[in-house]
């Protein structure tokens, strides 16, 4: 189960603003980058920044994601896209849950591999971040 496209987080410069600005929450398999929707346009910024806020807050209504795993965590492709996978289709099962507008980036440990890690154990540590981050409906 791929993630719908208006949910994924795909350029470099959406990846690098949610590292540069987002919280962060760690786990022991997993670390969750959060980039918080614009509820509010700043009044003391100018109109051009103001009209760039509006453009980007429309561009992220739905809560996007990414999926961050370094070679560091394996050399070998097939581990990591197999934990891709598995990440993917946990967070596939809690999308109706997330509040609009947020940017995730979920960023793997080594441990993940070494631990033999299955889907249900990242299920467990994504809800447990999430919460944390305070990014699920209701905060639950």
């Amino acid at each position: 189960m791929a993630l719908p496209k208006a949910n994924r987080l795909k350029s470099r410069k959406d990846f690098q603003a949610v590292f540069r600005e987002g919280i962060r929450r760690h786990g022991s398999y997993l670390t969750l980058r959060a980039l918080k929707p614009l509820s509010s346009i700043n009044p003391s910024l100018d109109s051009a920044s103001k009209t760039a806020q509006v453009t980007d807050a429309t561009h992220f209504a739905s809560t996007q994601i990414g999926i961050s795993i370094s070679t560091k965590v394996s050399k070998r492709a097939v581990v990591r896209n197999r934990i891709k996978r598995q990440i993917t289709a946990a967070l596939y099962n809690l999308l109706p849950k997330l509040l609009p507008g947020w940017r995730l980036v979920v960023v793997v440990k080594a441990t993940a591999v070494e631990s033999k890690c299955v889907s249900p154990q990242f299920l467990q540590e994504l809800e447990q971040l999430l919460a944390q981050a305070e990014v699920f409906d209701g905060h639950s």
